[in-house]
């Protein structure tokens, strides 16, 4: 399979999971949504903003403009701009890489910042902000079983890759 097709099925991916998050959560109350549960981030929106900003962090490095200031990075979203925001950013990336030759996804960008410093490919940045996604995701979950929220969407790759052209299967599924 070609770079750029497995690229584009990880962000086609991200966008699905990231929409069958918002929706399993759009009817839960602000109160669970904000509740606090000892975890990486403490409730499970926190949680959300986090996976959010460092998406628009990554995103900011594929565009090469790692530098930029993601506006609100301090204050804490609101779950409708949390959600609505992280599937127009998932929007966008795909679209950006769909517009790609693959000679882009190979293309090197440097990163030095107070954390680490780095000169990866972007297909590699890309599975970076695939895999950091996956995690935090996972902590949603667990947070929200802790919270005796037992309605998970699932949301594993193998299923969606399998099911992604049968819209039917994705109804009424959760883990």
């Amino acid at each position: 399979m070609h770079l750029k097709n497995i690229i584009l099925s990880s962000l086609e991916y991200n966008l699905w999971v990231n929409e069958q998050y918002s929706q399993w959560l759009s009817d839960k109350s602000d109160e669970l949504l904000n509740k606090y549960v000892d975890s990486s981030f403490p409730s499970i929106l926190l949680t959300l903003q986090h996976i959010l900003r460092t998406q628009e962090y990554w995103w900011s490095v594929l565009l090469e403009k790692q530098n930029i200031a993601i506006e609100g990075d301090e204050a804490a979203l609101g779950r409708d701009q949390i959600f609505d925001t992280l599937i127009e950013n998932s929007k966008r990336i795909l679209k950006y890489f769909k517009d790609q030759e693959q000679d882009e996804l190979l293309k090197t960008v440097e990163i030095t910042n107070e954390w680490f410093s780095c000169n990866f490919s972007k297909y590699e940045y890309v599975q970076q902000l695939m895999y950091h996604s996956t995690y935090h995701r996972g902590q949603v979950v667990t947070i929200a079983r802790n919270l005796n929220v037992v309605d998970a969407p699932l949301t594993d790759y193998n299923f969606w890759n399998l099911y992604k052209d049968r819209k039917d299967v994705f109804t009424g599924i959760g883990h």
